[in-house]
């Protein structure tokens, strides 16, 4: 187990935010529910990682990509990360084939991929094919961020985490995606942000999934103390990475940044030994 560390961008600063109050819709969409905004910019906590030799997190730009003037501005901040820490974290926020190698060349380790590759709803194949020719499959992560629904499925939401598709987070879906990607990035969207505890069954499928195939996830959402890890830790035998961002004291929370990777630490992913 790894702590993947994150920095999200909106509007040009650092933030946290409660993720399913992110929305496309006009109305809303720069009224997010904030649980932090940073009077740092996203070059320190990049240059903190580096430091602390954190490497596999990644920088989200949250603004559309049509918003423009915003989502310049979040371009600018994770250039700066990059800058600071060349090649020790990925990037994700409105990629698409045109833009993919641009982010490498800048210093991303891989970018991180969703709306781009689900389309009305399911799986655009044509789209997930240009990605992995545009980043190559050992660049390219897949962000498969779902929520629960009814039926107590977990379904991949796409559009702020807003639009639910037909893919559901299973092991032969799982299997299926893998071969077009070195990574899966699974925020649990219904308590992303909230500090209320993770998603237990979600852990639990994609723990069972790991321990057989081994392939890397890093799994965000709820982690709220340091029993949250002794249960993923437990779901998966180790192999599951976990992301940390509201509850860290670093962006306004209890839990030290320290304090967290010696945790995990103390059971390393197997697949590393």
């Amino acid at each position: 187990m790894r702590i993947r560390p994150c920095i999200d961008i909106h509007n040009g600063s650092v933030k946290q935010i409660v993720g399913s109050t992110l929305s496309d819709q006009s109305a809303v969409i720069s009224m997010p529910r904030e649980n932090f905004v940073a009077g740092k910019d996203a070059s320190f906590y990049a240059s903190l990682y580096k430091e602390k030799n954190l490497p596999g997190g990644h920088i989200i730009l949250l603004n559309r990509t049509d918003d423009r003037e915003n989502y310049e501005a979040d371009v600018r901040q994770a250039l700066g990360a990059l800058e600071a820490y060349p090649g020790g974290m990925q990037v994700g926020g409105g990629i698409r084939p045109e833009t993919a190698e641009g982010w490498l060349r800048a210093g991303a380790s891989h970018v991180i991929v969703t709306s781009y590759v689900f389309r009305e709803g399911r799986i655009d194949d044509k789209n997930l094919d240009r990605m992995v020719r545009a980043a190559g499959k050992d660049h390219l992560v897949l962000d498969l961020s779902c929520r629960r629904c009814p039926d107590g499925l977990y379904r991949v939401v796409t559009d702020r985490w807003q639009a639910f598709t037909d893919f559901v987070i299973s092991p032969k879906n799982l299997d299926r995606l893998s071969v077009s990607c070195s990574e899966f990035l699974i925020h649990a969207a219904d308590v992303e942000g909230k500090r209320g505890g993770v998603e237990a069954p979600l852990i639990s499928v994609l723990g069972e999934w790991q321990k057989r195939s081994g392939f890397p996830v890093t799994y965000a959402g709820g982690v709220h103390d340091l029993k949250d890890l002794d249960q993923i830790r437990s779901a998966s035998d180790g192999y599951l990475d976990v992301t940390v961002g509201s509850a860290l004291d670093l962006f306004g929370g209890s839990l030290s940044l320290d304090d967290l990777t010696e945790a995990c630490l103390r059971s390393p992913n197997p697949a590393k030994q």
